[in-house]
Parts: C-alpha cells; structure tokens; sequence
C-alpha cells in the first residue's frame, strides 16, 4: 500500500491510530504491576514434619530419603535442603521457563516412591508438596495493644478468621502465620509413670483407642419392629475434663487410673517455636505470598479493603498491623518514574517547539509520541510482560527515538513550503516520495540493536528482554505512525508560511526570524571551532587514545554488580548462632534464629524469635 493512500484517506489514519491507542489502554487496565520482572526461576518445596526428632534424625530418616527420591527429576536444575528439630524442608529449582505445575506433579511423583522409606510418624502427618510463592506482598500483625489477649488467642484467631479470608482474594497463593494454633498438650510426669510402669506409647494407644470417630451401625434394619434405631457414639473429646477422666489402667486395688493423674493437661499450642510481640504487646504476625503473574497492586489494594472489613470485626483491645507492605514502595517508585516520563515528554515538546516554530506542527509529534508509548502496552500483553520498573524506564528512554520519525516527516514537508510549496497536500505527498525508505532503515537499524538482546538467557537475558522488546516496539510504533498520522496530519493542519520582512510582519513572525538568524550565528561558530579543532590531526588522535584509555581504566575501577543497591525503607537483622546450640538446627553452620523487622512508616518494631534464641538471651 502507498503512503500516498493514507494522505488521501486520513480518517483511515486515524482510525488505525485510535485502534493502536485503544489496544494500549485496555491491555493498560489489566497488566500486571509489580516492582521488577519474575525473574526467580519456579522452585517446588517439599516439607515434612517429624515430631520429637532431632535434626540429625530428620536428616538421615527424612530428608536424606526424599533426596535421593527427587534428585535427577525433569528440569531439575539443584536443590537445597534444611533440617530442624521436628521438621525438615527441601526446596527444588526448576530451569527458568519451566511449567511449575509440571514440575510439582513430577517432585510429588519422586516422593510418592520415597514414602516406603520414612518413618510412619511422617506418613501419618503427609509430606506437603508445593509450589514456591514468587513474591511477599506484605506481613500483617495482630496485635492486642493492652495485653488483654495472649499470643495464643491472636494466633489462632489469625488462623481462623484473618487467614481463610485473605486466601480467597484473588492472587493470593500462600498465608503463612508466624504462630500456632490451639492444640491439646499432655505434659507427661516421668515419675509418676515409672511408678505405674507406663511408657508414652501407652498413653498414645489408650488416645487411639478412646478418642475416635466410629460408625456405630443402626438397630432394627432387618426386623419386624416399627422404629429402626441409628446408634450414636459420643466421638472424639472436645474438653480438657474428657481427656483428663480418659482411663489408663485398672489398678489392683480396683481403682481406675486416669489420664490426670499420669500428666497434666492444658489447650496449648500444636508448638512453641516462635514467640511474637509488637511494641512490647502479645502479637502475631504472618506473611501473605502472590501467586506468579498475578497483578501484586490489585492484591494488595483488595487487601487493604479486606482488613478494613475485619477491623470492624475485630474483639476489643485487638487490631491488625502492616509491616512491609510492597504497595509503598512500588507506588513511590512508580509515580517517580510516570512523573520522569511526564517531564521527558514536555522537554521534547518544548525543544520541537522552539526549532519547528509551529504549534500546529509541534501537535504532530506529541500525537505520535502518545501513539507508540500506549500501543507498547498492548504488546507488553501480548508478550506477558508486567508494568515494572524496567518498562518503564524503557518507555522514558524511547521518548526522544519515537519522536524522532515525525520529526522528520514534519521537517521534510516544512522544506517543501521553504522551496515554494503552496499545498500542504501537493508538499506532504512529495515530502514522503523520499521519506519511506529512510525511515525504514533507520527505524530497523534502532530495533536490530534492541531485538537481539530477547535472546540471551538466564536471569540477565529476563530483566533484559523487557527492556529492550518495549523500546523496540515503541519505536516500530512510531514508524508505522510516521507513514500513516504523520502525513495525513500534515495534509490537513500545516499551512505554508507567508513571506514577510521583519517591518510590519506580525509578533511570531519577527520571534521566528530572530530566533532563525540567532540559530544560524551559534551554528556558524560551531562549524568553525571544529573546522580549526580537526586541522590539528595529531591532537586528535592524541585526545581520542587519551579518552578511550581513561574509559578502560574507569571500567576497571567502578565496581560491578547485577543491579544496584537501593534502601527500601526497611531494616532486616537476623541473628545468627553456631550449630546445634540450644535447639538449633544440627545441619548448618549457621542458623538463623531471630529477625527483627523495622518500618519507619508505622514507627513500630515487630520481633520474632524462637524459644531457643530466648534462652541464648537469658544466659
């Protein structure tokens, strides 16, 4: 199709402009926003939890099983592993671009084969099988400000009330709460059952066999009667007193010997890992975990609509905190990079403004600008990529290239009216006879530097694949508006400029000849001082060996990293201890056993630390 049809057809044009534009904004509304690319490549964790057991034992009776099982599974890159006293985890890393739902039916698979080899304690509590959350939202505390609840009543009202709710946002994966939840506790007394001779297996058979849910049958099925009787059982305890009346043995004196009597039992925790306090208060805190390609803006906005519910729910003296919420600092980023994009926009505009002398031809280019940065966003769908930094930082760099292909239409077609040109259709149809082509080339040369990076792989080639695809469509764009908007917009608004002296010409006429002849004076200086600088050939060469050695030296000397260092705002402290002291895990060197998380938004400390860390405290 010839250029000239869009000149003589504009509304087909503009129609093609509009359609552009139409596709950016609604592929706009539901991109995803977040801070940077995914770029951690899918990782499936399998966990399992071995009450009572050290972590040596965890390592030779589960972990070590389960690795054996899982190792060598499709696309399985390494994986790593830990184990505590009473639990074990294993993380497996996937190549990047592997289908992670795949993956975790293949590690389920290899642990389907390894369950012959582990304990029977294990199998009965199951080895869970996930896929690993991509990104931390945010953590959210409840927190009872006058002590009036405990840390077990705000554990376990967060796992009842505050958990299943955040769960069914969409986009969320995972709700991970950093406290337990009730459980019954029997403190067996050591004493009291070496008199009676009884072992723990004793009493978790007596709980096996008294503490069950049992179908029970029916009376008068088969018989003559008129009423037919479902028998029903009581089921399993709900209270402290059953438990504690449940019959251990009959003794020889002809009494019964209770559970009460051999332990002492309370509603506890199912464990006492961690010990939680905010400001000092009784409180518990717990993350919340995106599912990958979900929009972590919408999640959070929609959970910030959540707790506002809540709250209005919440028993006296309790209330939710947020810590680290990802919104803040992804909104800031955000609004400084739109506000970067907005003022590169008006600088171009004002610099084409000053040389064009034309607000009429200064509308061109801001039209074609706007044109190829929103119909980049459509194929950001298309490609899957997400608003983030990178994009955008893309978008604010292809400003002055995108403009640069209108420019030149509006300038060849200007030319044409400085050569005598009365028609501004008869001026933008010949201006393009000799524009095609060359804005071909150049925009083609532009997209080969960037196209080619898509290729490259691993992490690098994933932060770079978005950056360069979003400034190489940008600029595709922009072509394809130069030979279709461009034109017929110059057709229709550019008029040629009338032939006045500087005496009685009107007040834009004398701004633009001044301006002209004062462009032409700095012009002619500059061509002299390179004229006299390039004569002088040895200082040259001498100047250009001189400027690349001290860029090779520069390049030695500035430190080098994958991506710079920033502050978010947040201060992360993990103490840190020798293994096996206290509790510790036994398979490291180090073990992390408390982090302190500061926010100097909400000017509150939050603390986790576990039992074990306490006791290093004390001593």
């Amino acid at each position: 199709m010839n250029v000239k049809t869009f000149i003589d057809r504009p509304l087909l044009s503009m129609v093609i402009s509009v359609i552009i534009v139409a596709l950016g904004v609604i592929a706009l509304t539901s991109l995803p926003v977040e801070r940077y690319p995914d770029i951690a490549p899918p990782a499936i964790n399998v966990w399992a939890s071995y009450p009572g057991a050290s972590a040596e034992t965890v390592l030779k009776s589960v972990v070590t099983p389960l690795e054996e099982a899982i190792n060598g599974v499709d696309g399985m890159t390494y994986m790593k592993s830990s184990a505590s006293n009473g639990s074990g985890s294993i993380t497996v890393f996937f190549e990047q671009g592997a289908n992670a739902d795949l993956a975790a039916v293949n590690v389920q698979n290899r642990v389907i084969q390894a369950q012959a080899q582990l304990p029977a304690e294990v199998l009965q509590i199951g080895v869970s099988t996930e896929k690993q959350q991509p990104g931390q939202l945010r953590i959210i505390a409840l927190e009872s400000p006058n002590g009036t609840y405990d840390e077990n009543f705000l554990s376990n009202y967060f796992y009842n009330n505050l958990r299943p709710a955040i769960l069914r946002i969409k986009g969320v994966g995972k709700v991970e709460v950093w406290g337990s939840q009730y459980a019954l506790r029997i403190w067996l007394k050591p004493d009291v059952m070496a008199r009676y001779k009884l072992m723990p297996s004793d009493i978790s058979a007596v709980l096996a066999e008294q503490n069950i849910e049992a179908s029970v049958g029916a009376l008068g099925q088969n018989s003559d009667n008129v009423f037919q009787y479902v028998l029903r059982y009581t089921g399993r305890k709900t209270e402290v007193s059953e438990f504690e009346n449940l019959v251990i043995a009959s003794l020889p004196t002809g009494e019964e010997l209770h559970l009460k009597d051999v332990a002492d039992i309370e509603l506890g925790q199912s464990d006492y890992d961690y010990a939680n306090s905010i400001n000092s208060h009784p409180g518990v805190m717990g993350s919340v975990h995106q599912v990958a390609g979900s929009n972590a803006t919408k999640i959070n906005l929609a959970i910030d609509k959540l707790l506002d519910e809540l709250s209005q729910k919440l028993p006296k003296d309790v209330k939710i905190v947020t810590f680290d919420n990802t919104n803040d600092f992804l909104f800031a980023s955000i609004r400084e990079v739109i506000i970067t994009l907005l003022i590169a926009m008006v600088l171009v505009l004002v610099v084409v403004f000053l040389f064009l002398q034309d607000f009429r031809a200064t509308l061109i280019p801001a039209l074609g600008i706007l044109v190829s940065l929103i119909g980049t966003f459509a194929f950001m769908k298309v490609a899957g990529f997400s608003v983030n930094l990178l994009t955008l930082f893309a978008l604010v760099l292809v400003i002055g290239t995108v403009v640069d292909d209108s420019i030149v239409v509006v300038e060849a077609v200007k030319a044409n009216f400085d050569a005598g040109y009365k028609s501004a259709y008869k001026a933008a149809v010949d201006a393009m006879k000799g524009l095609s082509v060359t804005l071909f080339t150049t925009t083609l040369v532009f997209m080969v530097i960037f196209i080619p990076v898509s290729f490259m792989g691993g992490t690098t080639g994933i932060f770079f694949k978005q950056f360069g695809l979003t400034m190489a469509v940008a600029v595709g764009i922009s072509f394809i508006n130069a030979l279709t908007l461009a034109p017929a917009m110059c057709a229709l608004i550019l008029k040629p400029s009338s032939v006045e002296t500087c005496h009685g010409a009107s007040l834009q006429s004398r701004v633009r000849i001044a301006y002209t002849t004062a462009f032409n004076a700095l012009l002619g200086h500059y061509l002299n001082v390179l004229k006299r600088i390039f004569k002088r050939k040895k200082l040259v060469a001498v100047s250009v060996v001189a400027a690349l050695a001290l860029v090779v030296l520069l390049f030695k000397v500035i430190p080098t990293g994958f991506v710079p260092n920033e502050d978010v705002g947040t201060l992360f402290v993990e103490i840190t201890a020798p293994s096996g002291t206290m509790g510790l895990s036994d398979t490291s060197s180090k073990a992390p056993v408390g982090i302190s998380l500061w926010n100097p938004t909400e000017k509150m400390v939050a603390v986790s630390i576990s039992t074990a860390m306490q006791r290093i405290l004390r001593r």
